[in-house]
């Protein structure tokens, strides 16, 4: 069976006079009422290459399928594509994590937002946090070291996939969320004693950490700092050269900070280094 497709670069964008961005409702980048730190941002770009904008929501399971119509298999090392499937969207900009194996299917943009793993439990329970230093990679050492056995509530294919940081197969009692593809989701499932632990990104972990005041607490960095990014199929180098312009211009008129401290306030204390770079 033929689905239909669109074409992706950007002149063929143009002649169509839409732009469909596949996003997911998360962590205020998507909020699913219409706005968000990459709603706006991709209103935003599709304002300056001309066209009318239009939003596509998708999860985490499949906004590369929706993106190139073909699902990525992972084996080991090894990333596919398989399959035939609606072209649902022209690019994703939704907290996306740039991780290598994303990066051999797609074209990412230059980065849009920091971001980083960590580790977090219940607020009554007995895991202490680190006390952190200036050596990141011993720090992830500790926190991992603190995992032990403990059952640890992971999304595999998302940028909370133990298979990303090495937890694999070391022990830890790994817990597939599987009822949904929400990462919101994942504090309300430890809270509901699912598993001893969880993992979240900075991004999710400032705004939980503010919806349940007194009921998480992070314990440690998993990962290094991470960068999220827009992507485009790998056909479509114009569309991420025009958006990378973009980026640029609105860093320089201010846009892009306005954005930031709208849908984060607070962030930048975690990040300086990234926030300083945008000057």
């Amino acid at each position: 069976m033929a689905f239909p497709t669109w074409a992706a670069d950007l002149k063929d964008i143009q002649e169509r006079g839409e732009l469909r961005h596949i996003g997911i409702r998360y962590a205020n980048f998507v909020t699913g009422a219409g706005d968000g730190f990459d709603v706006e941002l991709i209103q935003g770009f599709a304002r300056e290459i001309g066209v009318d904008y239009t939003l596509v929501y998708s999860d985490f399971y499949n906004v590369i399928r929706d993106l190139l119509g073909k699902d990525v298999v992972r084996k080991g090392d090894a990333v596919t594509l398989e399959g035939d499937y609606p072209v649902k969207g022209d690019m994703i900009a939704t907290g996306f994590t740039v991780l290598p194996w994303r990066e051999a299917v797609l074209l990412y943009s230059q980065p849009t937002f920091p971001s980083q793993v960590l580790l977090v439990a219940r607020s009554d329970s007995n895991f202490t946090p680190i006390k952190g230093s200036d050596d990141l990679v011993a720090d992830i050492g500790e926190t991992k070291s603190l995992i032990g056995k403990n059952s640890l509530l992971v999304m595999e294919r998302t940028c909370l996939d133990p298979g990303n940081y090495g937890l694999k197969g070391s022990g830890i009692d790994l817990k597939s969320y599987t009822k949904s593809t929400n990462l919101n989701e994942m504090v309300p499932a430890l809270l509901n004693e699912e598993a001893e632990l969880t993992l979240l990104d900075v991004p999710d972990a400032i705004l939980d950490l503010r919806k349940w005041a007194g009921r998480i607490k992070v314990i440690g960095p998993i990962s290094e700092h991470q960068d999220l990014a827009a992507a485009f199929p790998k056909d479509a180098p114009e569309l991420r050269a025009a958006f990378d312009a973009y980026l640029v211009k609105i860093k320089a008129d201010g846009l892009y900070d306005q954005l930031v401290d709208k849908y984060y306030p607070g962030i930048r204390r975690y990040f300086p280094n990234f926030f300083a770079r945008q000057d």
